[in-house]
């Protein structure tokens, strides 16, 4: 499908202070990573998947189409690059996916008689309900 390794060599890193509270030590530490993936000028993708790609995630991506990810859950940066990096690889697969096209499918004869039959019998207990025509 693609080549994970050749897409984290196009990745970029950068390391930032988390927000929140924390005490002194997040004035101090940047724990949080940034991921910046530039999915126009990939080179690990065709032309068909690079647009799929835009498609999907187009609500995620910059006007230059960079997509941003970032991770600050742990206090620790490395367990923060692994978890943004496994985020982005999930990202990307499911942005890959080639929906599967649907069949469309004949309504069975059975189901149409049976509408209609319970149509017929509604419309009847309808019938029986209205006063008598006495003419």
């Amino acid at each position: 499908m693609f080549d994970e390794e050749a897409i984290q060599n196009e990745i970029s890193f950068k390391a930032i202070r988390s927000s929140g509270s924390g005490g002194q030590h997040v004035n101090k530490v940047s724990s949080k990573v940034e991921l910046t993936f530039n999915v126009l000028e990939s080179l690990s993708f065709n032309e068909e998947q690079r647009h799929r790609l835009v498609v999907k995630l187009k609500n995620r991506l910059t006007k230059d189409g960079v997509l941003i990810l970032q991770c600050g859950e742990s206090r620790s940066q490395h367990k923060n690059k692994q978890l943004v990096i496994k985020r982005f690889l999930e990202l990307i697969k499911e942005g890959l996916k080639v929906p599967k096209k649907r069949k469309p499918t004949k309504v069975p004869k059975s189901v149409i008689k049976k509408r209609l039959k319970s149509k017929r019998k509604h419309s009847e207990k309808k019938v029986n309900r209205q006063k008598p025509n006495l003419d």
